[in-house]
């Protein structure tokens, strides 16, 4: 069954690659193109299937019998890559359901607002805008990897040390409420879904 449960973590860690890759590949230029591609609903199956991965393999973990050392280990190492590259589906689907601007956008259409030459420009970006907080995604991986590893490691001093650098990293980007949101969000989802990877490790170990 830890055979099994590695497998599964393996899967999450290959499915949140995919993710991540067809993200950044299908990123658009600034402008209308972009503003109509972030206001395309996002698609939540990936987060559900992640979710699903992760909750069978500690079912599976939590019913085997103690692993060999190596099998132990490569458990271990498949849900750090799991938290890793696993939460940014995950992440992505709960700032889209904490975003208001994408219920408005939906009964009124992308919001507008009139600027100075009598135009119109899109109007302020929500919390689930790919564009606040910009390299986000790829932060969150390194994030995740190091929340994961210090938690298999023992060491939970280095919780707030990892949380640390990344709030000094944004602190100016912070002063606007959009970004702030979107960073208090991203990063509690990010903890608990590196929590629940190295769970899975925990319960291994028998």
């Amino acid at each position: 069954m830890t055979l099994a449960a590695l497998v599964l973590l393996v899967l999450a860690g290959a499915l949140g690659a995919a993710v991540l890759r067809r993200a950044e590949t299908g990123r658009v230029p600034r402008g209308r193109e972009l503003v109509a591609h972030r206001r395309e609903p996002a698609t939540p199956w990936a987060a559900f299937a992640l979710a699903g991965l992760v909750a069978a393999a500690a079912a599976l973990a939590w019913a085997a019998a103690p692993p060999t050392p190596w099998l132990r280990s490569a458990v271990a190492i498949a849900a750090v890559v799991a938290a890793g590259l696993g939460g940014g589906p995950v992440v992505t689907a709960v700032l889209a359901a904490a975003d208001p601007t994408r219920a408005v956008s939906a009964l009124t259409g992308p919001p507008t607002t009139t600027s100075p030459v009598g135009g119109q420009r899109p109007g302020m970006a929500g919390i689930a805008d790919p564009d606040v907080l910009r390299g986000g995604s790829w932060i969150g991986v390194l994030e995740r990897l190091a929340l994961a590893a210090t938690m298999l490691a023992g060491w939970p001093e280095g919780l707030p040390v990892v949380l640390a650098i990344k709030g000094l990293g944004r602190f100016q980007a912070l002063k606007e409420t959009p970004a702030a949101e979107r960073f208090i969000i991203g990063t509690l989802t990010s903890v608990l879904w590196a929590a629940a990877c190295a769970g899975v490790a925990v319960l291994a170990r028998g």
